[in-house]
């Protein structure tokens, strides 16, 4: 079965072609999700908003390893497949302590067999928590994480590729 979150208009390339503007797309999806969410900088604050974003980019990857930890059975770690079953993307907000506050579905799968993909990230999510300490962190406590699903169900989670 091949995956209908390929992108529409992708060029008549090999696997290797479409499965990197795939990614390209799942990044950009995970990216402008944070938008929403205002970044507090003060004037001569490049040196701190640096150091925050590479804080938060650290967690991203933590985040993805412990949510790897949690779901060895249901995860995978090596090649992302050219072709992707699903790639829901979340947002999820953290209590201080780590705990999830809420999730909210930023994108689901276009494939309509993969929609249960969304609660297979969900559950993911509240399984893997909590996330530790959060009060070294800038506000607001949420990331945005890709799930980079295999026909097997299984996923990777954009951070860690």
């Amino acid at each position: 079965m091949h995956c209908t979150d390929e992108p529409a208009a992708a060029p008549a390339a090999g696997p290797a072609a479409r499965r990197h503007a795939l990614l390209a797309v799942a990044a950009a999806v995970a990216a402008l999700a944070g938008c929403g969410a205002p970044r507090r900088r003060e004037p001569g604050s490049d040196a701190a908003s640096s150091a925050t974003e590479r804080a938060w980019q650290e967690f991203q990857r933590s985040a993805g390893r412990r949510l790897v930890a949690a779901h060895p059975q249901g995860t995978y770690t090596g090649r992302v497949p050219d072709v992707l079953f699903g790639i829901p993307v979340l947002e999820t907000e953290l209590n201080a302590d780590g705990s999830v506050r809420s999730i909210r579905v930023l994108r689901e799968p276009s494939n309509p067999a993969a929609r249960d993909t969304v609660q297979l990230a969900m559950a993911a999510v509240r399984r893997a928590a909590p996330y530790g300490d959060m009060t070294h962190l800038a506000r607001p406590w949420k990331w945005v994480e890709a799930f980079l699903f295999d026909e097997q169900r299984r996923f990777k989670p954009r951070a860690l590729d």
